[in-house]
């Protein structure tokens, strides 16, 4: 096993695995129109962590659209993209900690873009005070009671802690 702890972002990854957490293009974000505190308008680079059970190529796009389509069927991926404090509780991001992953939670229609006999998991929480998407996808939707207990213990080991801004 090794680990990977950057950005408040931490986990354990078997040594034939993969993964990565790097910051994205920096985003330009307008104020807020619900009222709440506005960041205003700056310049913002949040985290992804990326990971699976194959190698990455260099650059990644934050669902993994480089790597999805090419999948086998024994193929896992993970991205974790941090969306920010000012996310956190919202309605979306209500749920607190990291979810868990179970191959009731994939289904073929959670795709975030169709890719034939895939299968996905989407989920919106809140954790060390930012606001997260953990998206994971398998390589086959038939073999998912295979390959998503090996993706959940490397998910499981997932941790996330509050960073200054």
């Amino acid at each position: 096993m090794r680990s990977i702890d950057r950005h408040g972002i931490e986990i354990s990854l078997p040594d034939d695995w993969d993964g990565r957490v790097q910051r994205r293009a920096a985003l330009q974000l307008a104020p807020m129109s619900d009222g709440r505190a506005a960041p205003g308008s700056r310049d913002v680079s949040r985290p992804v962590l990326h990971l699976s059970n194959r190698t990455l190529p260099a650059t990644l796009a934050d669902f993994g659209g480089d790597v999805v389509p090419g999948m086998r069927s024994d193929d896992v991926f993970l991205a974790l993209i941090d969306y920010g404090e000012e996310c956190a509780d919202t309605a979306l991001f209500a749920a607190r900690g990291v979810p868990t992953l179970a191959p009731s939670h994939f289904a073929q229609n959670r795709m975030a873009r169709h890719v034939p006999g895939r299968s996905a998991s989407q989920k919106f929480f809140t954790a060390g005070g930012r606001g997260f998407c953990l998206y994971a996808v398998v390589g086959s939707h038939s073999r998912r009671m295979v390959t998503v207990p090996r993706l959940s213990r490397v998910a499981s080991t997932l941790k996330i802690r509050a960073v200054a801004s």
